[in-house]
């Protein structure tokens, strides 16, 4: 058991690759996810997750598998799917999440026709559900340089970020920063769910930004440290996620999803601020 835990990583070069580029996915989504908890934002991760695909699959277009091309174009399709919905829910009587549901089946279906035209089969599983086997020093470089700019950004709006995230009231009445702590968490959301789109696929980058901070949120309250759980949570499942992969032949993506949500079960389980355990009835056995 001990030798399988690492022998992967130490026999086989792609396995390093492979626990690199997940854990530095973890490292800075699992905290860009707390914040989308905490903001009721959930969903909206999701929604830009699958906004991002078509604008990659036109770069896909016009450059094939150019980590380049289908980088700057999932990034541009985050960005304008972000601005261009709460335009319309500020234009209309939708509510935002209906704009973004919208906005987000368009661009999944657009970006899955766009590659389908030009590419096959495989090429369209390798969008969809990502290759974190197949990382090459490029795109590792793409995933620890994305992951150093979440990382130095939060720290940058981390005040403005918490005070609008509790009382966005409070905040607007002492300051303007608001709504460039908005654009700017934006960006970071973006910039993670295409560095995940490299690794996981579109569909998959959202699971290593959500479970982890959904199962920290479920053993503490504190921000900081929900931000620290998270992003453990999420370099463990990252881990484990190989390793089972790699005995069991199974695909890595996945099961790395597989395994933040098994914690994440746990954590609805038996978490301390919020987990069923502590719903129930208390022992009564010492009462007269």
């Amino acid at each position: 058991m001990i030798d399988l835990l690492f022998s992967p990583f130490a026999e086989f070069e792609f396995m390093r690759r492979a626990l690199v580029g997940g854990m530095a996915l973890a490292l800075a989504g699992a905290p860009v996810g707390v914040f989308l908890i905490l903001r009721r934002m959930s969903l909206t991760g999701d929604a830009m997750a699958h906004a991002i695909l078509p604008g990659a699959a036109l770069g896909y277009l016009v450059s094939g598998l150019s980590l380049g091309a289908m980088t700057a174009g999932g990034f541009a399709a985050g960005l304008l799917v972000a601005i261009a919905s709460g335009a319309v829910a500020r234009a209309t009587s939708l509510r935002e999440d209906a704009t973004l549901a919208a906005f987000y089946l368009m661009s999944l279906a657009l970006g899955v026709t766009i590659v389908s035209l030009k590419g096959t089969s495989i090429d369209l599983l390798h969008v969809l559900f990502g290759n974190v086997l197949g990382l090459d020093n490029p795109t590792l470089m793409l995933l620890a340089g994305i992951s150093s700019l979440t990382l130095l950004g939060l720290a940058a709006i981390y005040r403005p970020l918490v005070l609008e995230t509790v009382d966005p009231n409070y905040l607007a009445s002492v300051s303007r920063a608001g709504g460039p702590t908005q654009i700017a968490f934006l960006v970071l959301v973006v910039m993670n769910l295409v560095a995940g789109f490299q690794a996981l696929g579109t569909l998959l980058a959202v699971g290593v930004m959500m479970l982890p901070a959904a199962a920290a949120r479920l053993w503490v309250a504190d921000v900081t440290r929900m931000i620290a759980i998270a992003a453990a949570i999420g370099m463990v499942s990252v881990y484990l996620g190989l390793v089972v992969s790699f005995a069991s032949g199974a695909p890595s993506g996945p099961l790395i999803i597989l395994v933040a949500g098994g914690f994440y079960i746990l954590s609805v389980c038996f978490g301390r601020a919020g987990g069923l355990s502590r719903r129930l009835p208390a022992n009564r056995h010492l009462e007269a």
